[in-house]
């Protein structure tokens, strides 16, 4: 029978098609009419057309489908209307959770994120256990994708359907089109344009481990339970040493204040509420660099088999793909 995938244009959803298609499944891939399809041209796959928005459509898509891995998302630290991302986290995945139910899928893989999970914030790794509530969650990706996996977890458990849900750290690596937000900050590091650092502290992880953490959800995890599918947690500086040293750049060596950039983050805010154009750094991001995201993917190890890779591997690939594809210059 058919695996359906959603949101496999993108970074993560085209690296676990990959990993499926390895494993010897047949694909049907939910593409929106207007995507970008370059990670899925070569892929032997069906494509069908359809949107988290249209219910009609992901009933079709997932019909006839005895899986479903739910990798569609909004990805983004700062939209001009936050109404649209909540629209596609939450009611998005709830409406494919409703298609996969009523196709009868057998299990349905959620692909969620650490930033849905608790923050302990010193340096100590969080867990799937660390206590949340909405109000810790700084930003509105963060508050959209809590909001979607309580969604979720809560139909799950009322309706006994078979979930499984993973909790990606910050992905890097190939095929990175956008780019995402973890992404633009390795590129804009091996272009030598980050000369500057704050504190505070990332989980990495190589985008195919995150793939290959899918699959082993799909044939292990135990249904309603959480994965954490993370790295290296690594303090900022380090992270941008790494990537310069992989791109042949000098690494930044000034430790900016948050007081500093406080004003810069507003004034970046309100030029992109005026331009449209994404700002480059905003308030909430300055309130989530005050806790490390540091995490443990221990519980995926144990029971998955999940076997992160180091992460200059990640970084490697990411700065050599950036450079083929013309986004980084040789």
């Amino acid at each position: 029978m058919t695996t359906l995938v959603t949101g496999a244009t993108g970074f993560v959803g085209s690296a676990v098609a990959r990993v499926l298609l390895a494993r010897g499944h047949d694909l049907r891939l939910l593409v929106r009419k207007n995507s970008d399809r370059r990670n899925i041209a070569e892929l032997d796959a069906e494509t069908v057309i359809g949107d988290l928005t249209d219910p009609d459509s992901l009933d079709r898509a997932a019909s006839g489908c005895r899986f479903v891995v739910h990798v569609a998302a909004d990805y983004r630290f700062w939209v001009p209307n936050p109404a649209d991302m909540l629209n596609a986290n939450v009611e998005g995945t709830l409406a494919i959770l409703r298609s996969a139910t009523k196709a009868g899928a057998e299990r349905i893989v959620y692909c969620s994120s650490v930033a849905a999970l608790g923050q302990i914030g010193d340096g100590t790794p969080a867990t799937e256990d660390t206590p949340a509530v909405e109000a810790d969650f700084v930003g509105i990706y963060k508050r959209s994708k809590f909001l979607a996996e309580r969604a979720v977890l809560e139909a799950a458990r009322k309706d006994s359907i078979p979930l499984v849900i993973v909790n990606p750290a910050a992905p890097v690596g190939p095929r990175d089109i956008k780019p995402t937000p973890t992404g633009k900050m390795i590129l804009d590091a091996a272009a030598g344009r980050v000369p500057a650092y704050i504190d505070t502290g990332l989980n990495l992880v190589h985008v195919d481990d995150v793939a290959e953490g899918h699959a082993l959800a799909l044939e292990r995890g135990r249904i309603g339970e959480r994965y954490i599918l993370g790295g290296e947690n690594m303090p900022l500086k380090d992270i941008l040493t790494l990537v310069a040293s992989v791109a042949g750049q000098r690494p930044p060596s000034i430790r900016l204040p948050e007081a500093i950039i406080w004003p810069i983050a507003f004034a970046m805010e309100h030029f992109a509420r005026v331009t449209g154009i994404p700002p480059l750094m905003t308030r909430d991001h300055l309130k989530m660099a005050r806790k490390k995201m540091y995490y443990s993917s221990r519980k995926a190890i144990e029971e998955l088999g999940f076997q992160p890779r180091p992460v200059r591997g990640a970084v490697e690939d990411a700065v050599a793909w950036f450079r083929a594809n013309g986004m980084l210059r040789p």
